[in-house]
């Protein structure tokens, strides 16, 4: 993007020339945090630049005022974009303006401009027992997919990890902890696997299995690897991940826009609590940084099991 950022006398701030595409790499370089995050800031803030340009914006920059900056929300939100979604996008949006303005470049335009309204609750269903098992039951452990899609089915929802977690797992990863077998992680946002998940013995055996199954392999292998000839051997991606725990839902009739792979992390975390698991226990299991996340599963199992509408009789 070729614009150039020019600011109006009354501004106050500095006369300044640069692309915009400049100015972004010159904020993502300043921020403090990690390459992760990085790289979410550059994806987040490329959807904005692409608005810009798809609205005739970005050759006005100097003219763009909050309204331009409620009008990108707004096309968020009209595009269907979750309210997470919207609201991540719109962070990186005000910190931009907030470092523009630090930097006496531009007046921070988005201060103040709130993200998506979240939803109460949360945006996956879970699955009961016997749908997992049943999930589980359908998957022909003869072959090596089989094998491979059970135990990744299987870790899902007995540790709920995450897709990524499980598509950065390498072989080394598997440990032991106080004589116990664990898998450690490298959660969302972080930079290393700083982290683990216990895999108890109805978890780690489908794994031995699947393993004993590829034949020797380098510690450095991805736990979970593609099996097609055109990317053998690679790491699973987090959409493939995706989409083999959506094939396996539809193939036993669970055909449903919210029941998706991180369906099965609502899943772990709500059984761990149903049977019995304290808010410590859970919120390490979830690797939940605020309490307060993990209190909303404590919620919402209380208020089913001790739901009023079971008094209710006709």
């Amino acid at each position: 993007m070729n614009a150039l950022v020019k600011h109006q006398p009354e501004t106050g701030m500095e006369t300044r020339q640069a692309s915009l595409a400049d100015l972004m790499d010159r904020f993502i370089d300043a921020q403090d945090i990690s390459a992760v995050s990085r790289s979410t800031y550059r994806r987040e803030l490329r959807q904005f630049t692409a608005w810009l340009e798809e609205t005739g914006r970005s050759e006005r920059m100097h003219l763009l005022t909050r309204q331009d900056i409620l009008a990108y929300k707004e096309s968020l939100i009209s595009a269907g974009r979750s309210s997470y979604t919207v609201s991540g996008y719109m962070v990186a949006v005000r910190r931009l303006y907030g470092w523009l303005e630090a930097e006496k470049v531009y007046p921070n335009i988005a201060k103040d401009v709130k993200g998506a309204k979240k939803a109460k609750g949360f945006r996956r269903d879970c699955l009961t027992p016997s749908q997992i098992r049943e999930a589980l039951d359908s998957i022909d452990e003869t072959t090596p997919e089989g094998l491979r899609d059970f135990a990744l089915l299987n870790l899902l929802a007995r540790t709920g990890l995450r897709t990524v977690e499980i598509s950065r797992a390498l072989v080394e990863d598997l440990r032991q902890e106080a004589g116990e077998a664990v898998l450690w992680v490298q959660g969302k946002g972080r930079d290393s696997k700083d982290d683990f998940v216990l895999l108890v013995d109805d978890t780690l055996r489908p794994l031995r299995d699947w393993l004993a199954s590829r034949g020797p392999l380098a510690d450095t292998a991805p736990l979970f690897c593609s099996l097609s000839p055109k990317n053998y051997g690679q790491a699973l991606t987090t959409r493939s991940i995706s989409r083999i725990v959506k094939e396996t839902f539809r193939r036993i009739g669970l055909d449903d826009g919210r029941l998706t792979a991180h369906s099965l992390r609502h899943t772990a975390v709500t059984l761990a609590i149903k049977g019995g698991a304290s808010l410590p226990q859970a919120q390490a299991m979830a690797r939940h940084t605020d309490p307060k996340t993990t209190m909303v599963y404590f919620h919402n199992v209380d208020r089913v099991e001790a739901g009023a509408e079971r008094y209710i009789h006709f």
